[in-house]
Order: C-alpha cells, then structure tokens, then sequence
C-alpha cells in the first residue's frame, strides 16, 4: 500500500503544550486548494502516481503548456504541480481535492524541500572545519581549508574535495517526524520539530518510508468534504479562549 502525498506551505514554527505541560516545538504547514490534476496508469505510461497541484495562481502568470495541463483537468491554474509515486490500488480521480485528514495524529511523515540558500560560504562554516592556527606564523588565512592534494602525484584536486563554495539551497528530506495536530477548517498541519525550506517555501508531505502507514489512515487518500478530522475539537478561533487545554498554542505568534 502507497499512498500519495500532500503538497504545503511552510508558514512557520510555534509551539504547543502536552498533557504533562511540557512544550513541544511545532512547525505549521498549510495546504492549499491542493487537487488532482491527472493520473498515471500502468497501461498507459508504465507506471502508477497521481499528479496533484497546489494553491490557484492567476492564468496570467502560467505558461502556455501548463495551461493546458490545467484546462484538461477542468482545474484552476495552479502554483505547484507535483508528482507522486503510488499503488495501484491507491489511485484518486481527477478533480479530487486533498485535506489534512489525509495523516492522523501521531503518524509518522517524510517531509521534504529546499533548504535555505546560505551563498558562497567558507569552509569552516560549510563543513565545520577547525581553521589554521590563530597565531604562529599564521597570516591572513586563519579561517582557509589548508592542502587540496598532493604535489606531483596525482597533480590535482580530487573531484568531490570539501572546500568553500554554494552553501544550501539543496533538497533535502526529513523522516520519520509526529504530527501533533490537525486543523481541518484551517487546513493546517503541525508537524514536531523542524522541516526544510523557508517561510513561505512549498513542502512535500509523505507517509513516512521507514515506518508502516497506521491501519486507520484514510485510503486511498483523506479527501475533503469526507470525514472531519478527531482532534479533540480544537480550532485555532478558541485556543487562545481556552487557556487550560494542554494543546494551547503559546500566543498564537508564528516565528522565523
């Protein structure tokens, strides 16, 4: 059984209260009009997945091929379009629109996006690298990575040698995170911990691959409109009324 992903925003990090009154860091993703553009069939294209798109863009901003991805799904124009790999039993229509009840509480997720650009960066801060010495003969190269090789033989730097350069801006996953809260009218997920990207990059969402997909997860997908999400009845209209709910977000503030 594989399930597609979601595709979200990263709005930012805060954090929430367990039980016990212990904080918990949290990372709020938003999902956005996210909906089946088209699907691929092992018949057809060899393979299964399902082509999803996020957040409606403006057509004048589109080009021209990807307008008409978008006329033959009868969809809006959107953001982001995105693939995922799936069983073929977990293949949606055309036309369906994901919700964050597609994960439940407690499930294990992948996410995964672009890290921050950090620009051309030394190696001390690109690869944690010690530096020369500060004094003894040292001068002007306190922070340099040293040798690149060798003299004569082999007579060049080998491919692949750490040294300063484009720091950032890579793709990166991270597994095996919690979600600890749903909010389906809202359309928020917040995952522990932190996830890739800036504020405001897109994220690919996933059912963890080191982990099996809990048994009462929605297949072959959470759509919305379907089953409202259990999450103990929170919204985020009456946390900051409610200050003895172990869940409460501290403030309602979102930072860097």
């Amino acid at each position: 059984m594989m399930r597609c992903g979601v595709i979200a925003r990263k709005i930012g990090m805060s954090r929430i209260f367990n039980n016990n009154g212990e904080h918990i860091p949290v990372t709020i993703l938003r999902l956005e009009d996210v909906e089946v553009l088209s699907v691929k069939s092992l018949d057809k294209d060899g393979y299964t997945a399902v082509q999803l798109g996020f957040s409606n863009k403006k057509l004048k901003n589109i080009s021209k091929p990807l307008r008409g991805v978008f006329a033959k799904a009868n969809s809006q124009p959107k953001e982001k379009v995105a693939e995922f790999r799936v069983s073929e039993d977990a293949i949606l229509n055309i036309g369906d629109k994901l919700s964050v009840n597609h994960f439940i509480l407690g499930q294990k997720v992948d996410v995964v996006g672009v890290s921050q650009g950090k620009g051309f960066s030394g190696a001390m801060k690109r690869h944690n690298f010690g530096g020369m010495q500060a004094s003894h003969g040292v001068s002007i190269s306190h922070r340099s990575h040293g040798s690149t090789g060798n003299s004569q033989d082999p007579g060049r730097t080998w491919k692949g040698k750490k040294m300063a350069g484009q720091y950032g801006n890579v793709r990166i996953t991270t597994q095996n995170l919690n979600v600890v809260k749903l909010f389906e009218e809202e359309g928020l997920i917040l995952i522990e911990g932190s996830v890739p990207g800036s504020k405001n990059g897109v994220v690919f969402i996933r059912d963890a691959i080191k982990y099996k997909t809990p048994d009462n997860a929605p297949f072959p997908a959470g759509l919305a409109n379907e089953n409202k999400t259990n999450n103990e009845d929170i919204s985020l209209s009456n946390i900051d009324n409610n200050k003895e709910t172990s869940s409460e977000l501290e403030g309602g503030e979102v930072e860097n």
